[in-house]
């Protein structure tokens, strides 16, 4: 939902237009361009779950957007998996970092 279309390199469609959207006035039209933006990206380009339903409510007042998304995961593990963000304490070689004098 972060990356912006064309921020890819030799992807120029892969991506979300959220960041298009943000500076729109809340109408009905905006929310449902969201939701059809989210759905787009989702079913275009993450192949690890199926989207049952996209849910956008604003709160005016508070100045907030939520926006929900049901779905389900196909399986993990698959080939097409992208993982974000990378820890430099996750894995199964890290060891601890030397003791001092040893």
């Amino acid at each position: 939902m972060g990356t912006r279309p064309g921020e890819r390199v030799m992807q120029p469609d892969y991506g979300c237009r959220l960041h298009d959207l943000v500076f729109d006035p809340m109408t009905a039209e905006t929310e449902a361009e969201i939701e059809v933006a989210i759905t787009r990206a989702i079913l275009f380009f993450e192949p690890r779950i199926v989207l049952n339903s996209v849910q956008v409510a604003d709160d005016w007042r508070a100045g907030t957007l939520r926006i929900r998304l049901e779905f389900r995961v196909r399986s993990t593990n698959a080939r097409h998996n992208r993982v974000f963000p990378f820890y430099r304490t996750e894995g199964t070689l890290i060891s601890a970092p030397p003791e001092p004098g040893t």
